[in-house]
């Protein structure tokens, strides 16, 4: 909505909480740093994250490198940036195709594919498959590929970020859809954010990231 007003470039930093997750990759609360930048795309967030966090690790006196669990991670450029598709293709014992038909999508990345990432270099894991876009942008070129990321350090998922949808219908859609499968699942649906909805028809093409 602060896009829809013309602001072009938002921040901020909060603390976030989860509702009943936790487990090695999630803890149920921790600080996020959120932005959205008009006129730019999901590509463009790639190298903002690049920036980002080699000059924290730079004013942070650690070089080019951090360490986790005993491994030294090199953050100098480049970085890695690997499709989902060829994520699957790589690591996983069954295709993309197929773990999306088996509604094992989410199963496979977590205990094949995750473990694989970001291991001793940052990476970009991209273009997510259209049905897993939520608020993303289709490729038009392509649009069974949504124009989202991942980041990975230390096979851990600590950001989220895609060109925005700007098309109401769509969005709507979206957002039906999901609440048709939670009532499925017995879990109660969501109200529709109409004024959420209502402000896409003017906002430019952006693009926003969660850095947890």
């Amino acid at each position: 909505r602060l896009l829809a007003a013309g602001y072009a470039n938002i921040y901020q930093v909060c603390r976030c909480f989860r509702a009943g997750e936790r487990g090695e990759r999630h803890l149920p609360e921790f600080t996020l740093l959120e932005w959205y930048r008009a006129g730019r795309d999901y590509l463009a967030l790639m190298d903002d994250c690049e920036a980002l966090v080699r000059s924290v690790v730079g004013e942070l006196g650690l070089g080019t490198g951090i360490s986790w669990q005993g491994t030294r991670i090199d953050v100098a450029e480049p970085w890695e940036r690997i499709t989902v598709k060829e994520a699957f293709a790589r690591y996983a014992t069954v295709s993309l195709d197929d773990a999306l038909g088996q509604e094992r999508f989410d199963e496979i990345l977590s205990l094949q594919i995750e473990p694989r990432l970001g291991a001793e270099k940052p990476v970009f894991l991209y273009e997510y498959p259209a049905p897993l876009a939520a608020l993303a942008r289709l490729k038009p070129e392509d649009p069974t590929i949504a124009e989202r990321f991942e980041l990975y350090i230390g096979s851990l998922e600590v950001a989220n970020a895609f060109s925005e949808l700007t098309d109401q219908v769509e969005q709507r859609r979206r957002f039906e859809e999901v609440a048709r499968n939670r009532l499925r699942e017995n879990v109660p649906a969501l109200p529709i954010p109409e004024r959420f909805l209502g402000a896409l028809d003017r906002m430019p093409p952006a693009a926003g990231i969660a850095l947890g």
